[in-house]
């Protein structure tokens, strides 16, 4: 017998493994000899009251014992040289479908425009200390893709896409913290992340898959409708009876590729806003009613989503604890994102705070073709850019006079390490952005005590929340619906919007493929 139970605990006990335990015994009810095994299930903190409690629960095991599942890479099939698939992009979504490959035996052969995660490091630096953009290896490029410098959030609302426990025991069985098994939202952190990427790496070699970095895919090889492999850095050939388009949501030159090549895609929303940072220490006073927080709490944080003028404006990627970086993938363009590190212990606090573009949006100013979104989204980025002095410093604006339009006389300090200066934002955003992104604050304000402040930051631009466009694919082979035995996948493609998403997708994409072949 299995019964599930529930406690409360006070935050300095609710990570005591041994305390969590002897409490679960005693409000178990069942005498301790029935006991067989506790597994704790699930742990979240409830900031609703005035002292913040963690939920956790347990399935008590009552003369009965755990069933113990096969590690996930013990699945894992050496695969056969003449059975490969070309999978191109190295994130979430392309190294998930290489392991789910190898399940079937299958070679993935992944090609990657960036660098792995080591070398990677070194262009990071360069944009962030001298303002130098590599165009291939950036925070949104190169292994693990953009999601490895992005806090590394692991929680989603694709439930139904596939086992998100299956992705969630594969980071674990690759170095992930098992605490990601149970909490309610679980995150590795910017600085654990390449670590576990680099394993699956090792682990997709080991079983007789490929990656290749330095690897910009330039061209397709398609025949009648087909496609039979793809070009790599405009010359080098390789063929495959399948390929997975998994290159994330910012590989401009891929979706410019296909429309060259009259291959379908289409325009589909997206967001596009700013980052807003504030000291953590406000964002604890709001979340918890508590400053200092105390060491026993992480670092909070909040969500926040207003129905403004027929659009959503809502936060995106929150990032308590965390830091503001420089995303820009060419030279030119101004982009900010967010990242936290595992500890969540910056002075930081930045979320993402944008609005809903429709289709309507963009054909009034770009037109009604497939890249009128792109467009979009590269006019304004660059607009930013040109504000500037050709840096990567990006300009910002104190909160309060962001929406009553003047420019600021200071600014407060920033995790921002290639730096702010004063601009006049609201006039450098589309206008319909920054009226909406105006009414958003104050109602935040007015439904969380500290949020409007003049002491927050906001800066821009925030621009690559998730692709302008859809690569269409048959709802039931997965295959692009114009090209044969190609199969758009993961975020670039339109179907996923973070980590696990994109790892789903992948997983699925690969299934379809390995069913396929064999």
């Amino acid at each position: 017998m299995i019964k599930r139970i529930e406690i409360e605990i006070e935050p300095a006990k609710a990570f005591d493994a041994v305390h969590l335990r002897k409490v679960a015994r005693e409000r178990s009810g069942i005498r301790p000899e029935r006991v067989t095994d506790l597994v704790l299930i699930r742990r979240s903190l409830d900031a609703r009251r005035k002292a913040p409690i963690y939920r956790v629960a347990f399935d008590v095991y009552v003369e009965a014992q755990p069933r113990k599942g096969e590690p996930h890479t013990g699945r894992l099939l050496r695969a056969r040289a003449d059975h490969k698939v070309i999978i191109v992009g190295a994130g979430p979504a392309g190294y998930f479908a290489g392991l789910q490959l190898l399940e079937h035996g299958i070679r993935p052969v992944i090609f990657d425009r960036g660098k792995d995660v080591q070398k990677r490091r070194k262009d990071l630096r360069a944009i962030q200390q001298l303002g130098t953009d590599n165009p291939d290896s950036n925070y949104c490029f190169g292994e693990g893709g953009a999601g490895t410098y992005s806090d590394g959030k692991l929680y989603t609302a694709a439930k139904k896409r596939g086992s998100i426990r299956k992705v969630l025991e594969l980071l674990v069985e690759h170095g992930a913290h098992a605490d990601i098994l149970v909490d309610a939202h679980p995150h590795i952190g910017s600085n654990k992340l390449p670590q576990i990427v680099q394993a699956i790496r090792h682990t997709i070699e080991g079983h007789g898959g490929e990656v290749h970095f330095d690897s910009r895919v330039t061209d397709f090889v398609i025949r009648d409708k087909t496609i039979y492999g793809v070009i790599v850095n405009g010359r080098q050939e390789h063929l495959a009876a399948n390929v997975i388009l998994a290159t994330g949501h910012s590989a401009r030159d891929i979706y410019e590729l296909l429309h060259q090549k009259n291959l379908h895609i289409e325009p589909k929303p997206f967001a596009m806003g700013i980052r807003i940072e504030h000291a953590q220490g406000v964002i604890d006073q709001m979340q918890y009613h508590l400053h200092p927080r105390g060491r026993h709490l992480p670092a909070a944080s909040y969500k926040m989503v207003a129905q403004i003028d027929r659009r959503g404006v809502f936060s995106f990627c929150m990032c308590p604890g965390g830091l503001i970086v420089p995303a820009a993938t060419a030279p030119g363009e101004i982009i900010v994102n967010g990242m936290s590190l595992s500890g969540r212990d910056s002075a930081f606090a930045n979320s993402g705070i944008v609005v809903s573009v429709e289709l309507d949006d963009v054909r009034r100013q770009h037109g009604a073709d497939q890249l009128a979104g792109l467009r979009y989204q590269r006019e304004t980025e660059e607009r930013i850019f040109a504000a500037g002095d050709g840096s990567q410093q990006a300009p910002s604006q104190r909160m309060i006079d962001f929406i009553e339009q003047r420019l600021s006389d200071s600014l407060p300090a920033t995790s921002y390490i290639p730096g702010l200066y004063a601009a006049p934002l609201h006039e450098l955003l589309p206008a319909p952005i920054t009226t909406r992104l105006q009414k958003a604050m104050v109602t935040f304000g007015t439904r969380k005590a500290g949020f409007l402040t003049n002491d927050a930051v906001i800066v821009g631009v925030e621009s690559r929340t998730s692709a302008p466009v859809r690569i269409p694919r048959h709802r039931s082979s997965l295959e692009h619906v114009d090209i044969k035995n190609l199969y758009p996948c993961g975020e670039g493609a339109g179907y996923a919007g973070g980590i696990v998403s994109a790892a789903l997708d992948g997983q699925n994409v690969a299934t379809a493929v390995g069913g396929k072949m064999g």
